[in-house]
């Protein structure tokens, strides 16, 4: 059974960071895409950022220059730095993973999801 865990939310001011991990197990994705997707209260979950398994990285536009994705494969370890933390960052943040290299900006599309991990940005 494969199980993604996130870590590193918590409440922050605005303006300040959190770096975010997802410890996959079960199964390796070095080579296979994963992402970071959030959800705020009463909205969809949208897309945030993306890395395939080749490494090259998607950013929603909101968030683009803010955040960074990267992932250490010798670990298996998904990562999401965040800076300049805005009130509307504020959100359930999701680590996902699909069996295939090309990453998308589609939550359908992924196939194993962690829990979550609260960020909330205080002003």
């Amino acid at each position: 059974q494969v199980w993604l865990v996130e870590s590193g939310g918590g409440l922050v001011q605005a303006g300040g960071s959190l770096r975010l991990s997802c410890a996959p197990s079960g199964r390796t994705f070095s080579r296979s895409a994963m992402g970071w997707f959030r959800q705020a209260p009463e909205k969809e979950r949208e897309f945030v950022s993306a890395i395939s398994g080749s490494g090259s990285t998607y950013y929603a536009d909101s968030v683009k220059g803010r955040f960074t994705i990267s992932r250490d494969n010798a670990q298996n370890m998904l990562y999401l730095q965040m800076n300049s933390l805005k009130i509307e960052d504020t959100a359930v943040y999701y680590c996902a993973a699909r069996p295939f290299p090309m990453a998308t900006m589609e939550p359908a599309s992924y196939n194993y999801w962690g829990q979550g991990t609260q960020v909330t940005v205080s002003s």
